[in-house]
C-alpha cells in the first residue's frame, strides 16, 4: 500500500535524478575527486624535492601538518651542499655559521629561534621554543643553553666549503645582495593535512657573509611565516630586510581573509615591494596556501621556483614574477 510519504519520497527520488542529469560530467569528476581526496597538499620554496618528500611521507601516514613541516624543513638542515641553509650554510663576515628558524601550527602558537651557533635543526629547537616554553622568541645565547637543556648536540656548523667561500669573499670583504643565481635560498615549507589543518616552517642561515648578528624575516612570525588555520598560511624567501619592511606572509594572509585567491594575494604582496627602492636588485618570492587547498606564489624577480606536493605527486614549477 503507497503512502503519501512513499509518494513524495519518489517524487523526490526523480527530481533530484532529473537534477542529476544537468549537471555537467567535469564537475561530476571534481566532485568525485573533491570526496575522494583527503585534503593533503605541501609547498615549498625552490626545488626541495627531499624536503618535500620527507614531508609527505609523514602526511601519508595522517600525520600533522607541524609535523610534517618540522620533518621537511630537517632536510635542506643536514644537507652539507645547501650553503643558505643549516649545516654547510655561509658565515656571517667573522666566519660564524648562524642560524634562524620559526614554526607555527594550525592552533596559532609559534616558536622562533634566531642568530643560533652550533645547532644544527634550529626547526626543531623553535617547535621546542613553541611548545615548552611561555615564550615566542629566543636569541643567541639564551636559545643554545635552552638547546643543550633539550638534548641538542652542539657541531661545528663550517663546513669546508663554506670556509672556502668566507676566505675568498675576505679579499674584497663587499656585501653585495644579488639575485638567487643558484636558484635556492631560505627554505619556507607549508602544508595541509588529512583533518584540514595548516601549518608552516621556515628555516635559514641568513644572508652569507652578513654583519655579526643580523637576523631577516625567516624567523620573524609574520614576515617570514604566517599561519591562520582558518584562512591560510604564507612563507617567503629572497631578501629579509625588504620582507622585513612590508610584513610579507601576514600581509598575504590578510588579503586571502579577505576573500583573494593565494595566487592575486601572492602577486599583490610583490606589488608592494616596488616602493623600495635602496637595495639594489634583490629578489623576493612567496607561497600561500589557504584553508581550500588552494596555492599561489609569486616573485619579484625571474628566477623563483617553488614546488607542490598533492597525493603523492610531486610537481616543480616557475613561478609567474612581476619585472618581465
Amino acid at each position: 500500500m503507497n503512502t503519501r510519504r512513499d509518494f513524495f519520497q519518489k517524487l523526490l527520488g526523480a527530481g533530484l535524478g532529473m537534477y542529476s542529469l544537468q549537471i555537467p560530467e567535469t564537475l561530476r569528476l571534481l566532485q568525485s575527486e573533491s570526496l575522494k581526496s583527503p585534503g593533503r597538499k605541501i609547498i615549498a620554496t625552490w626545488n626541495n624535492q627531499k624536503a618535500v618528500e620527507a614531508a609527505w611521507k609523514v602526511l601519508s601516514q595522517n600525520g600533522s601538518a607541524l609535523d610534517a613541516v618540522e620533518a621537511g624543513a630537517r632536510v635542506p638542515e643536514a644537507d652539507p651542499e645547501d650553503t643558505s641553509v643549516g649545516y654547510g650554510g655561509f658565515p656571517d663576515r667573522d666566519g660564524e655559521v648562524t642560524l634562524d628558524a620559526c614554526i607555527m601550527d594550525h592552533l596559532g602558537r609559534s616558536g622562533s629561534v634566531m642568530f643560533v651557533r652550533n645547532i644544527k635543526h634550529v626547526v626543531s629547537l623553535a617547535r621546542r621554543v613553541m611548545e615548552k616554553t611561555p615564550h615566542v622568541y629566543l636569541a643567541g645565547e639564551g636559545a643554545e643553553r635552552f638547546a643543550e637543556s633539550e638534548g641538542f648536540p652542539k657541531e661545528n656548523l663550517l663546513t669546508e666549503k663554506a670556509r672556502k667561500a668566507w676566505e675568498e669573499w675576505l679579499i674584497k670583504a663587499e656585501y653585495k645582495p644579488k639575485i638567487n643565481a643558484e636558484r635556492h635560498d631560505t627554505i619556507g615549507i607549508l602544508a595541509q593535512d588529512h583533518l584540514k589543518n595548516l601549518s608552516g616552517a621556515c628555516t635559514t642561515s641568513g644572508m652569507a657573509f652578513k654583519m655579526k648578528g643580523r637576523v631577516g624575516d625567516s624567523p620573524i612570525i609574520g614576515s617570514g611565516l604566517f599561519v591562520d588555520n582558518e584562512v591560510g598560511a604564507a612563507t617567503g624567501t629572497g631578501l629579509g630586510e625588504a620582507v622585513n619592511r612590508k610584513v610579507g606572509a601576514f600581509s598575504i594572509v590578510e588579503m586571502i581573509r579577505q576573500g583573494m585567491h593565494p595566487q592575486k594575494a601572492c602577486r599583490k604582496a610583490i606589488e608592494r615591494l616596488c616602493s623600495i627602492q635602496d637595495y639594489g636588485e634583490f629578489q623576493v618570492g612567496y607561497i600561500a596556501l589557504d584553508h581550500k587547498g588552494q596555492i599561489g606564489a609569486y616573485s619579484l624577480r625571474k628566477g623563483f621556483q617553488y614546488i607542490v606536493v598533492e597525493e603523492g605527486k610531486i610537481k616543480l614549477f616557475d613561478s609567474d614574477y612581476h619585472f618581465h
